[in-house]
């Protein structure tokens, strides 16, 4: 699905006075499930689509696809061209159009930085951890990770934290006992998006623990 000649391609799309970079609409994601042949109908390829969802493959941007991850304990996916989604860890961000100039303006960059440094993060797919750099914004609450070897101009995702939960964890179910071990810690979305992150030290998941704590409860 992510193949660059073959897959769903990743667009800028405009809706309600924003930008939304690097996603896709519901129906595209419908539409090539059923030109591979993943699935037979559009039924089916909702269902495919959904557990994508789920598993936090696919994740959703914009109010309509959220308002549909959110209808019940099994979010839901919405064959619309009026749903936006993305792909984990990609580049995605939106843009909106500011009121007083007309100009755009990233919204989610735009809070103040509360804390930034290097965590190993587990990857959404292939449950792999690599160094990924974090800057924690807030008014409106986001963290940004980026790859630590190719600067902060392209974020390769996003996590909004309004609504979120972080916990100190002490094991990750999908990863190995070799692969990562201690100063564990998860932040679980108000989408229920689980990201397993990993300090270099106690004191240091203690300090992100308390950080996306406060940022979650006081921003937007």
């Amino acid at each position: 699905m992510k193949d660059p000649d073959r897959g769903v391609k990743e667009l800028k799309l405009e809706k309600d006075k924003r930008l939304f970079n690097h996603c896709f609409t519901g129906s595209t994601v419908i539409d090539w499930l059923i030109s591979e042949e993943k699935s037979r109908n559009r039924t089916e390829a909702v269902m495919l689509a959904s557990g994508l969802l789920n598993e936090g493959f696919l994740q959703p941007a914009g109010d309509t696809s959220k308002d549909g991850a959110e209808k019940g304990a099994e979010s839901v996916f919405l064959d619309q061209t009026e749903a936006f989604y993305y792909f984990a860890d990609s580049g995605f961000f939106c843009e909106g159009y500011s009121s007083d100039e007309d100009v755009i303006m990233k919204e989610e960059f735009r809070g103040a930085i509360v804390k930034q440094g290097c965590l190993l993060k587990q990857g959404h797919r292939r449950k792999n951890w690599k160094v990924r750099k974090f800057i924690l914004r807030d008014d409106p609450a986001y963290i940004h990770y980026y790859d630590p070897s190719k600067g902060e101009d392209d974020p390769l995702g996003s996590i909004h934290l309004r609504g979120s939960v972080v916990t100190a964890v002490e094991f990750v179910p999908d990863a190995k006992r070799h692969e990562v071990d201690g100063n564990l810690f998860e932040i679980i979305t108000s989408d229920e998006i689980h990201y397993y992150l990993q300090a270099a030290t106690a004191d240091e998941r203690k300090d992100w623990i308390r950080a996306v704590q406060s940022v979650a409860k006081s921003g937007k």
